[in-house]
This record gives structure tokens, C-alpha cells and sequence, in this order.
């Protein structure tokens, strides 16, 4: 990566191919692909949330890194969410996997060797693995991370879970809706939009439409838009940390994928 940083995100679709290219030249060879949804996301909150915040992320991460950021997804693996309430769009997961591996693809011979899958819908995570299993099987030498906004850190994990274990619509993505992009939150539905989590101690994993009454678990009468900048601001400054580390990364060992002869 070159030493010299933008204060502002470098936004692929923004740029000609002769800009992208020299990026490249000049050795950025990593990319943050931010992944969305669009859901319900229960009465309060609108259903392109889960983008909304996968892309704000990867913009304040961009601007502080120098990674490029490519269009978001809007479409997850939503298929849990059933079709109780409108508003889902939901992609397969094999499809999604068809997906990425074909963004995937594209980017390596475009020069793109460290790929930063930004999700920000739990239910992408295993289709995005299994997307990151066959990019790095297909291109040797391809470095891929499937991160998540919500687990970030520690401290991230903590604020997310605090509510509820199987949480959706909840405090912590209220109150990051607040503060980051308040046309998609209706407040005076907040005091009745709380939904307990109701899938403590249950062994199978039940679609929404027989855990939630409206969408939600967890308890987003609690947020505020202070608690969502405190809380943005922790997912940026530890997701940055993360990036900066694995822009140094090499793989342990310098073998070829595709060989049949014995290990050095």
C-alpha cells in the first residue's frame, strides 16, 4: 500500500479505470467489499439498514486506510426472516456465494490480491465463508477475510449482545441508525418496539416468524444517537486496526496451492 492516505474514502465506482489501475500500480492491492440486506428490520427501523451501516463503516475505514471501497451488496441471505412481514429481499445462500466468488473473480485479475468482506447481516456469514473458501481455492495466493461489523472487538461484541443473544432491530443497531443515518428510523415507535429473545436454551435454529412478534428481539427502546456515535466510532477505530494489520500480512508459508510435490 502506498504511505499516503486520504482524508476521504476512495470509493471505486467513482473512479475511471485509469485511476483504478494506477491505485494498483502504486501497490494497493486490497479492497473492502461492504455486505448488506435488504429486511425488515422490525416497525422502527427501515429495511436497508444492514447496508447502510456496512457501507458507512467501509467509508470511515477507507478514509482512514486507503483501501478502496467497492459498491455495496444489498441483498442477503435473509431467508430467515420468512415472509410474515413485507420488505425482504432475500438472496439464497447459494447464490449469494455465485455472487461474490464472481466479484471475487473479477477483482483478482484486476490485481486485487487482499479482499475485506465487510458484513454487517449475520446470516451472510456462512454463505461469505464458503464464497472465501472457493475464491482462495481458485486463485493461489488470494488473502480473504470475512469480518464482521458486529464482532469486531470485544467491546463491539459486548455492546451488540447486550440485549439479547439473537439480536435483531435492537439497541445497538437503533441507536447506530440514530446517530448515522436517522431518516431510516421512525422514533415514536421505539417505546412499543421492543421483543424479547425467546430462543434461549433451544436446540434448533427457528426462522423469525416463530421467535419475534414484530421483527425485533432485543430491546431498542433503550438507544440513543449518543450510544450509536460511541458505538460507530468503536467498529470504525477497531475494524481500522484490524485492516492496517492484515495490509501487512503474509501467508506463514510460501507454498503453491496447486502441486503435488512434498512440502520444503
Amino acid at each position: 500500500m502506498t504511505a499516503r492516505l486520504p482524508r476521504t474514502p476512495v470509493l471505486w465506482s467513482h473512479l475511471t479505470w485509469p485511476e483504478i489501475g494506477a491505485l494498483i500500480a502504486d501497490g494497493t492491492d486490497a479492497a473492502l467489499l461492504p455486505c448488506g440486506a435488504t429486511e425488515q428490520h422490525g416497525p422502527h427501523l427501515g429495511t436497508g439498514m444492514d447496508t447502510a451501516l456496512a457501507a458507512d463503516v467501509c467509508a470511515a475505514v477507507s478514509a482512514a486506510t486507503g483501501v478502496p471501497v467497492l459498491p455495496a451488496l444489498a441483498y442477503g441471505c435473509s431467508l430467515g426472516h420468512s415472509h410474515r412481514w413485507p420488505g425482504t429481499l432475500a438472496l439464497s445462500p447459494q447464490t449469494l456465494i455465485a455472487l461474490v466468488t464472481d466479484l471475487g473473480d473479477w477483482l483478482w485479475h484486476a490485481g486485487i490480491r487482499r479482499l475485506f468482506l465487510v458484513n454487517s447481516h449475520v446470516t451472510n456469514a456462512a454463505p461469505l465463508r464458503c464464497a472465501l473458501e472457493v475464491l482462495r481455492a481458485r486463485h493461489d495466493g488470494f488473502m480473504i477475510a470475512v469480518l464482521n461489523t458486529a464482532e469486531v472487538s470485544p467491546r463491539v461484541r459486548e455492546a451488540f449482545f447486550a440485549d439479547a443473544d439473537d439480536w435483531h432491530a435492537n439497541q445497538a443497531e437503533t441507536a447506530l441508525i440514530l446517530a448515522r443515518a436517522p431518516a431510516l428510523a421512525r422514533p415514536a415507535l421505539l417505546p412499543t418496539a421492543d421483543d424479547p429473545d425467546r430462543t434461549t436454551g433451544l436446540v434448533f435454529a427457528h426462522p423469525v416468524n416463530r421467535t419475534s412478534l414484530n421483527g425485533v428481539t432485543g430491546a431498542p427502546s433503550r438507544a440513543t444517537a449518543t450510544q450509536g456515535e460511541r458505538l460507530f466510532r468503536w467498529i470504525v477505530a477497531d475494524l481500522t486496526q484490524t485492516i492496517r494489520r492484515a495490509l501487512r500480512e503474509n501467508a506463514p508459508l510460501d507454498t503453491p496451492y496447486f502441486t503435488n510435490g512434498p512440502n520444503p
